[in-house]
């Protein structure tokens, strides 16, 4: 016998796969909206023009070595990280309340949030406190609760999908129903995957119950900037449960906005609710990192720290960041013009309406079946699709496929 013992063989992770014809030539209109990440019009990967610059500053700084950084991380882009969260000019900051961890990307957020959460919150190692997260939502957040221990990992109403829109009053009434001192992780901007967000009076009556039912708020910000081309809009939610008072906890991802994908980059922003506390919070949240990844690397928080740090690298950064969000919005308005000009069946104004990289189509599972094995585009069964796979030359064959799917499946 092994001395793995008897280990089951587990499920493939989650991920999107194309199936095995997307290489075959025999099909030359084949089309990717699976990919969870930025393409450019000709389908590339794009290397921000600003992350070259500071890369080439980092090379050819000679004060930089390999040493340890602190255990939670870079100073200088910790606090970088959380002002863009929660503004320059944020009375938490001023107040000393607020602090930072450099993790492992926003899932290394995430996992250090909710392993703190589990251990201190709500009693010690509470595994009975219910975490909510919405219906649908990124499926790695069941994920990363349970593994902390969390034992209740709950959904909250959030997707009409007769309306294609946000159900608010299923919402809010999931945050009136479920247990005082639940958790409730929040897409901070451009949810994934319905690209569908509250407006901003919808978010002030969702901060005013969780407020008065004392629910704890944690946000996962993975696109700021991304959504709407603009870092101070993208970041209003969050702000506003700031300004509301709430102790809080912000994961951020700096995967999509500086394109650093594989560098890892994340932070977990930490609102206590004075200076002592946040200290007491830090001091465990240095025993959680050591036992885990013991010390986060250095060369991708660098660049972001850099270039927030410096008036000129950030505005070129705001700039490129722009550019990315302004494709997407193209791709937007592109696709519903051309099947509203079809006359494609239905409403297509959540195309718009929706914002981010995401957005959810409305296509049932026959027709995203459809869709793959006759038209060859490559979508999530969900009918989720990445906008930034849309470009000029395939726009066209998208809408006319939408269009003929729609038309003959029902």
């Amino acid at each position: 016998m092994s001395v793995f013992g008897e280990v089951a063989l587990a499920a493939p992770v989650a991920v999107f796969k194309l199936s095995q014809d997307f290489n075959n030539d025999q099909f030359p209109n084949k089309v990717n909206l699976g990919v969870g990440a930025y393409r450019t019009d000709e389908g590339k990967p794009w290397v921000l023009p600003v992350v070259k610059k500071v890369e080439k500053v980092i090379v050819h700084d000679d004060s930089l070595n390999h040493e340890y950084l602190p255990i939670l991380g870079l100073p200088e882009f910790r606090s970088s990280a959380s002002k863009i969260a929660l503004g320059e000019d944020s009375p938490a900051i001023q107040e000393n309340r607020v602090g930072a961890v450099q993790c492992l990307g926003g899932t290394g957020a995430l996992k250090m949030g909710a392993e703190f959460l589990r251990r201190f919150y709500n009693g010690n190692n509470n595994t009975n406190t219910p975490v909510y997260v919405s219906s649908p939502t990124w499926e790695n957040h069941n994920a990363v609760f349970a593994n902390a221990g969390f034992d209740d990992v709950r959904p909250y109403k959030y997707w009409d999908a007769e309306n294609r829109g946000l159900d608010l009053a299923g919402f809010l009434g999931d945050l009136e129903s479920c247990p005082a001192h639940s958790i409730f992780v929040l897409h901070a901007c451009a949810h994934n995957p319905t690209g569908t967000d509250p407006t901003q009076e919808q978010w002030q009556l969702i901060a005013e119950v969780m407020m008065r039912r004392q629910l704890f708020v944690f946000f996962d910000s993975a696109y700021q900037g991304f959504a709407s081309g603009n870092l101070d809009k993208d970041a209003w939610a969050v702000r506003y449960f700031v300004s509301m008072g709430f102790e809080m906890f912000c994961a951020q991802s700096f995967s999509k906005n500086f394109g650093l994908y594989n560098e890892r980059v994340g932070n977990l922003t930490i609102v206590a609710r004075d200076a002592d506390n946040l200290k007491r919070v830090l001091s465990q949240m240095e025993k959680i990192v050591r036992t885990t990844w013991s010390n986060p690397p250095s060369q991708g928080a660098r660049i972001v720290a850099v270039t927030l740090t410096s008036p000129e690298l950030f505005s070129e950064w705001k700039d490129n960041v722009k550019t990315m969000a302004d494709r997407v919005l193209l791709m937007r308005a592109q696709l519903k013009a051309k099947l509203q000009a079809l006359g494609t069946a239905g409403t297509w104004d959540h195309i718009t309406e929706q914002i981010g990289m995401f957005s959810f189509t409305g296509l049932n599972p026959k027709q995203v079946e459809y869709m793959v094995k006759e038209r060859h585009i490559y979508l999530m069964a969900s009918g989720r699709i990445n906008m930034c796979g849309l470009t000029s030359k395939n726009i066209d064959y998208v809408a006319e496929s939408i269009h003929e799917t729609v038309t003959n499946v029902q």
